[in-house]
């Protein structure tokens, strides 16, 4: 009966949908650096800001994201004393924060967004291809598109991180898909650690995974765990059928796979048909639901021997607890541990926090024999003090200085942009790049800082006649009576449904595809997203969707196993508050060896572009008189030659990874053994993005997860 009357509740909000629609797909956006923001108190408790205590750990560990919290959690859960460091504050029951389907409002909070500044390409002629580029207006604004105001200063292309407790998982998509084993075996093969191996790695997403859309009686149970901490959910096909645009999309996605869709799609309009305002009668939901549903995988994270290599269109599991529909993140489990306490009130477990905590340098003792040894770590204490955060002062020394020691070892877990960053402010890295900065050497490490990864993405967009109705009368809160938000928020309701479309981020297929230049795994993933996603620049919450402009659908095109390794990460100065020069040189710019292998990248994701256009293209409308147009990339960019340059001017990526990177013995540029222990040094190691030698899978999350757990492992290892 409560599904029947939620569902009736959805129809019925669909039909009063406002007819507003956006047609221009152009961007063309003017935000303040620091924009004006709301105002909501959290949701729940949030972790003090103190800087560390006068006192000594066993473990400090440097960055509360993916790689850093899971460790911290893990070492200290075994009783071992740790000090967890984090630049930036705890925001995490904020409502962009925990609500799913808010999280490119995350990513624009000022007190989360570290905005860095990056380059696609060194050639300025290329770079200013980019229609999304960001320039800094002469009125001190952020400008992005392509006719910027007079008199601006081109910057480069935006790309949003984290400064919180829990990293960038306090604003990813919440996609939480497992790597291809090959991406496990093949650091098995390079570091001859059998730990590395597949299925031993998926030991730890066993036992990290708390799954929520399976049973455990189910076949693909032994694949799965049940009493981990991230929570893993898929939502309910109900959510999505009262939108009928939607559902036509989704129709000719599955057609497009070879699904026979007809049948299906006739049923829909006869019960529709039948209606005044043409929305599905809510008695019919569910059995449509359950009938689209059939046409899609719905665990891809299973281990069938042919998962990494099989095409499928299929659901997309997300990190949002059930039924609250809530953000599930290490963010919430390092509370949980360092708010513990024990039946007499006092501490729990020896884990301390420091936040607004930015780590200068690692200290090294000064051996007379053998390796430099960490011993700690120094940092300036106060808010905002990194010049990634808008807030930050641009010039000036602000902070309090301190430092604090470790008696066994420092991990560093900053992310692929900020380890390589704090190694080479610590002396380890390029010893003519730190000479050149006058700082110190500690070990000549050269590939500290190289290796630079990321994925490429790209949008194919429609605009529709109409609004879709899954954001029907969301406010996005922006204003205090937000309906959606107030579904979701409703207490005590263990209905899905009935906490509304706040409860998902909106992708519920995805397409995995092995592309004609693909190698044994997929290297395509294509994502169904009800907005217009164009990639990133300041403000682009202005137009994914708003409360009146929700027309638009985009398939997001991910070119996985990009095989681009060229790009760096270098220090600007010796300031630790300054960002360090970001280059991703894409499709091996500017090396002419690398350009075969950048040629079969453009080639691969211009085949996913064209299976979303040829999607597009082929929609049957559910409703007769509904129409989709394709408006990015516009019509008139349509042969191969067109759609690869424009692959090359517009594609972005924000998975960056490979900077410290793992590798063998005897490679010179390899900075970590197969254990994170940086090499040349003791006590010293790196866990994150930063630690993979390649790349992996589709989206890097879990399989940083899967990472911090083995990292864990070793360390507790070496401890006893």
């Amino acid at each position: 009966m409560r599904a029947t009357a939620t569902l009736a509740l959805l129809s019925a909000v669909i039909s009063v949908v406002a007819e507003s629609v956006s047609e221009s797909a152009d961007i063309n956006v003017t935000v303040p650096r620091t924009p004006t923001q709301n105002n909501y108190p959290p949701n729940g408790p949030q972790l003090p800001s103190n800087p560390p205590g006068n006192k000594s750990y066993e473990y400090i560990v440097v960055g509360s994201g993916a790689g850093g919290a899971p460790i911290a959690a893990r070492l200290a859960l075994a009783g071992h004393s740790v000090l967890l460091v984090e630049a930036g504050g705890d925001h995490g029951t904020l409502r962009e924060v925990e609500v799913p389907s808010l999280y490119i409002g995350a990513s624009e909070r000022n007190e989360l967004n570290w905005g860095y500044i990056t380059r696609h390409y060194t050639n300025e002629t290329q770079t200013r291809r980019d229609r999304k580029l960001t320039y800094l207006t002469p009125d001190g604004e952020y400008y992005s598109g392509a006719n910027p105001p007079e008199g601006s200063q081109m910057l480069g292309n935006y790309y949003p991180r984290v400064g919180g407790l829990g990293g960038c998982t306090e604003h990813f998509a919440l996609i939480s898909i497992l790597p291809a084993s090959n991406d496990w075996d093949n650091i098995k093969q390079l570091t001859g650690d059998q730990n590395w191996d597949a299925q031993n790695m998926r030991g730890y997403f066993k036992k990290l995974e708390k799954n929520e859309y399976l049973s455990s009686k189910d076949n693909d149970a032994k694949a799965h765990g049940f009493s981990g901490w991230m929570a893993s959910s898929i939502e309910p096909m109900a959510l999505y059928v009262p939108d009928l645009k939607m559902v036509s999309v989704f129709l000719s996605a599955a057609s497009a796979m070879g699904s026979q869709t007809t049948s299906l799609l006739n049923t829909i309009r006869k019960y529709v048909s039948g209606t005044a305002d043409k929305v599905l009668p809510s008695n019919y939901t569910a059995g449509i639901a359950n009938q689209l549903s059939e046409f899609f995988e719905y665990d891809i994270n299973n281990d069938s021997p042919d998962r990494d290599s099989t095409e499928s269109l299929s659901r997309i599991p997300l990190a949002v607890s059930s039924p609250d529909g809530k953000r599930s993140s290490p963010r919430n489990w390092i509370y949980e541990i360092a708010t513990a306490k024990n039946a007499d009130g006092s501490k729990k477990y020896a884990l301390d926090v420091a936040l607004h905590t930015l780590v200068t340098k690692v200290d090294f003792d000064t051996p007379v024999n053998g390796k430099p040894k960490a011993t700690g770590i120094n940092y300036l204490y106060g808010e905002a003090l990194y010049r990634a955060d808008p807030r930050a002062n641009s010039t000036g020394d602000a902070g309090t200085p301190g430092s604090v020691s470790a008696t066994r070892e420092v991990i560093v877990a900053g992310g692929a942009f900020n380890s390589p960053q704090i190694l080479k402010l610590s002396g380890i890295g390029p010893a003519d790049e730190l000479s050149k900065l006058e700082i110190p050497v500690v070990k000549d490490l050269p590939g500290v800082g190289g290796n630079l990864q990321d994925r490429y993405e790209v949008g194919v967009s429609i605009a529709a006649s109409s609004n879709f109705t899954l954001w029907a009368n969301c406010t996005f809160i922006t204003t205090a009576d937000d309906p959606c938000y107030a579904a979701w928020s409703a207490p005590n309701n263990t209905d899905v449904l009935a906490h509304g479309p706040y409860a998902t981020d909106g992708i519920a297929l995805g397409l995995f595809a092995r592309s004609s230049v693909a190698g044994a795994d997929h290297d395509l993933w294509v994502g169904g997203v009800p907005g217009l996603f164009q990639g990133f620049f300041p403000g682009m919450s202005r137009t994914v969707v708003t409360p009146t402009s929700q027309n638009f659908f985009t398939w997001v095109v991910l070119k996985a196993h990009s095989r681009n390794n060229a790009g760096s990460v270098n220090l600007t100065s010796a300031d630790p508050r300054d960002t360090p020069r970001i280059t991703f040189r894409s499709f091996g710019e500017g090396d002419a060896g690398r350009q075969a292998d950048a040629d079969l990248d453009v080639k691969a994701a211009v085949e996913g572009m064209k299976w979303g256009i040829k999607v597009f293209d082929s929609i049957v409308p559910v409703v007769e008189g509904d129409s989709f147009e394709r408006v990015w990339p516009p019509k008139e960019v349509s042969s191969d030659e067109q759609l690869e340059q424009w692959v090359r001017d517009e594609a972005w990526g924000h998975h960056a990874s490979c900077t410290c990177p793992i590798g063998a013995d005897d490679d010179p540029m390899a900075v970590l053994d197969g254990q994170f222990r940086v090499r040349g040094v003791e006590g010293l190691r790196v866990v994150d993005a930063s630690a993979f030698p390649k790349i992996p899978g589709t989206f890097p999350t879990v399989a940083i997860y899967m990472l911090a757990e083995k990292a864990a492992a070793d360390i507790l290892a070496d401890a006893k």
